[in-house]
């Protein structure tokens, strides 16, 4: 079991009742899964309730952090930064999470090899303004391409990554951009040909996945609560990193008692193999998205310094 060494000393000089943390059930949000499932931070906040809240979407994520309902999510960088610039300020990002982990899947029967095979042809993505639609604008202009929507030539559709596999099956899209596990159940599942693997969807390097937020507020009131936190998150990455196998079947526990399926184990095994477990912020990735954001008029403006900060991680 993840030991933290953590000094519970002064955890009674918090004043807290209660800690709210937030993830979506998804292999990118793995430490967080694993902390749930290991109970590693009823450990740590001892005599403070831990709270955990699932959420399937980051915009409904960041609606409850400013609602005062979450203190510390796990969220992609682009509802991050959104919410960052729609709050002025009243969100940070404290610590990385995953990198990689998305895929660009074409129908076995396609003649697609290649992002400039794109032309002409139907995308499906999982959210218009989300990081897999993000990668793919990037992916688009770096081959000379755009979506149809503004004038090109290659239709981007959002579908939920479960519809996808029916898309395809329906032949009512030639190719998806997806996140894990979703890529690898195209690929395994259904005959999906893999076009780009996870560190080639994105022509600026392997993107930032998922993040860690904190309530602006919540920092202020309680930085030690979130120094506890931020060791418990390293922590659970190194325990990933270093017990993979044991770290899946915990992580795949959870994923199954909140949807009520875990995923195939040779899914499972694929989909970790396209994913970095780390808590390093890379900023450059996120102001990427943040720069196709605002070129796109999914975010108002671009996000200052303040954004991030990377004092519990160094």
């Amino acid at each position: 079991m993840l030991f933290l060494a953590i000094h519970k000393q002064n955890t009674k000089q918090i004043e807290l009742t209660q800690i709210n943390l937030a993830c979506f059930p998804n292999i990118t949000h793995a430490q967080a899964l694993l902390l749930k499932g290991q109970g590693t931070l009823e450990q740590a906040f001892d005599g403070i309730k831990v709270n955990w809240i699932t959420f399937n979407a980051g915009p409904s994520e960041i609606e409850a952090m400013f609602a005062g309902e979450v203190d510390i999510g796990y969220i992609g960088p682009v509802p991050a930064v959104n919410g960052y610039i729609q709050s002025d300020g009243d969100l940070f990002i404290i610590a990385g999470a995953s990198d990689g982990g998305s895929v660009l899947v074409a129908r076995s029967d396609s003649d697609i090899r290649s992002a400039g095979d794109l032309d002409g042809k139907t995308v499906a993505i999982p959210q218009f303004g989300n990081t897999q639609h993000l990668s793919l604008l990037a992916l688009l202009t770096a081959n000379g391409l755009k979506p149809s929507a503004h004038g090109g030539t290659v239709n981007v559709v959002q579908s939920s990554n479960a519809d996808v596999a029916n898309l395809m099956d329906r032949r009512n899209i030639d190719a998806a951009l997806v996140p894990e596990p979703w890529g690898s159940i195209l690929e395994l599942n259904r005959g999906g040909r893999v076009v780009l693997d996870y560190d080639e969807v994105d022509p600026n390097g392997i993107p930032s996945t998922a993040i860690v937020i904190v309530r602006k507020d919540f920092l202020d009131a309680h930085p030690d609560a979130v120094a506890r936190f931020m060791e418990a998150h390293k922590e659970a990455t190194a325990y990933i990193n270093d017990n993979m196998e044991i770290a899946m079947d915990i992580i795949n526990a959870q994923i199954a008692e909140i949807t009520q399926r875990p995923i195939d184990q040779d899914v499972l095994e694929s989909a970790f193999r396209r994913l970095q477990i780390s808590y390093e912020i890379h900023v450059s990735s996120i102001m990427d998205f943040a720069k196709i954001g605002v070129d796109e008029n999914f975010i108002a403006k671009l996000p200052d310094s303040n954004l991030t900060k990377d004092t519990f991680i160094k």
